[in-house]
């Protein structure tokens, strides 16, 4: 009966980025301007995507596929941000902050997933360009994006099953912006001790195979270049790669210093930096890279820049 009480929250209050009045209008026009352009950027990359037959490819279909998470990615986090730089009290529903919490687990992790999916693909295309098209077929890619899919629907209904169950007796306060995993633990009044070794398991097996995915494809790929003859051959194999690579670096460098260590060592302000770099800006960034430094898709965005102008 005592733990029912406990768990009786009707709503969480959420800290936020800044409790200064006069920064809370220029932080709410800058989250405005990367939101709005993460939207702009990636809904463009599908578009260009599905409206040009020559990137009809398994590549350019992963490539639009992380355009729809990172859309929903950040449409979990985003709009909630913004109403908090204009509300003078911080408040979130108890079921608004779990469902906040699922999903944002459900896409952070589906992302990483399918950054491993896309460099097997680019594995594939390099290391075997004839048996490319009968080995990435259009099942095979459906079955993968799936799978990237359950993978984080599944971490997600482990971590909230057991997130849910903890008694919030101590505060209601969470320090951050966001309903993130280690601020809502540090609510708890109960042992966390499972949900942290849950919570550093998962992280640890998801990082540990797909960057391992990702490590042997590009092993093998970084070979498979230096054997091309011509440069201009080298050229465009690396920057279809380049791209992806800095995608990876950007991501699985930020989860791992938030999620692979110590709770002991988490600093909830350090930590409001760091999530807002991986939740805000990278979904931002990654049209951004994937557009500048791939010619394929710089070529379709002018044919499609064309067909506007002829249409106007």
């Amino acid at each position: 009966m005592a733990e029912q009480n406990h768990t009786s929250v009707a709503e969480f209050i959420l800290e936020g980025l800044c409790d200064q009045a006069e920064m809370k209008a220029p932080l709410f026009v800058l989250f405005l301007l990367i939101y709005t352009v993460t939207l702009l950027g990636n809904v463009g990359i599908i578009v260009v995507i599905r409206g040009d037959p020559r990137l009809h490819t398994s590549m350019y279909f992963f490539l639009g596929s992380l355009s729809v998470v990172d859309i929903c990615f950040s449409s979990v986090i985003a709009p909630r941000t913004l109403v908090s730089f204009l509300s003078e009290r911080n408040t979130i529903s108890f079921v608004g902050c779990m469902g906040q919490a699922a999903f944002y687990i459900v896409f952070v992790t589906t992302e990483c997933f399918l950054l491993a999916v896309m460099a097997y693909d680019r594995y594939v295309a390099i290391c075997n360009p004839l048996l490319y098209s009968s080995v990435m077929t259009r099942r095979l890619c459906m079955w993968l994006l799936v799978g990237s899919y359950t993978g984080g629907v599944l971490t997600s209904i482990i971590q909230m099953t057991f997130i849910i169950r903890l008694p919030f007796c101590s505060s209601n306060v969470i320090n951050h912006f966001f309903c993130d995993v280690p601020p809502l633990l540090a609510l708890s009044c109960a042992s966390t001790y499972i949900n942290e070794m849950i919570l550093f398991s998962l992280a640890g097996v998801i990082e540990l195979s797909t960057i391992s995915t990702i490590l042997v494809s590009y092993t093998f790929i970084s070979f498979a270049i230096l054997r091309i003859r011509s440069a201009e051959g080298r050229q465009k194999a690396f920057s279809t790669c380049a791209s992806h690579l800095t995608a990876v670096t950007m991501l699985y460098g930020t989860t791992i210093f938030m999620y692979l260590r110590p709770s002991s060592s988490y600093s909830l302000n350090t930590d409001k930096v760091v999530s807002v770099f991986y939740t805000v800006v990278i979904p931002m960034l990654n049209p951004l890279i994937y557009s500048l430094r791939n010619q394929e898709v710089k070529d379709a965005l002018r044919r499609t820049a064309e067909r506007i102008t002829v249409r106007l």
